[in-house]
């Protein structure tokens, strides 16, 4: 019992869009100057803000 051709089709589109996106940001490079990997922990960096930086705001 295969799953329909249709079904297949999509998941296929679905697969090349997706791998189409992530080349495209890829070659994008990052979205703002002065970000870094993820291999930093953030502290002891004067820049970059971000959602580290909003612990007191709101309520």
């Amino acid at each position: 019992m295969a799953p329909p051709p249709a079904l297949c089709g999509f998941l296929l589109l679905l697969a090349l869009i997706f791998t189409v996106s992530y080349a495209v940001g890829a070659a994008a490079g990052p979205v703002a100057p002065g970000i870094h990997g993820t291999g930093t922990s953030g502290e002891g960096s004067g820049g970059g803000g971000g959602m580290e930086d909003m612990h007191g705001s709101g309520g």
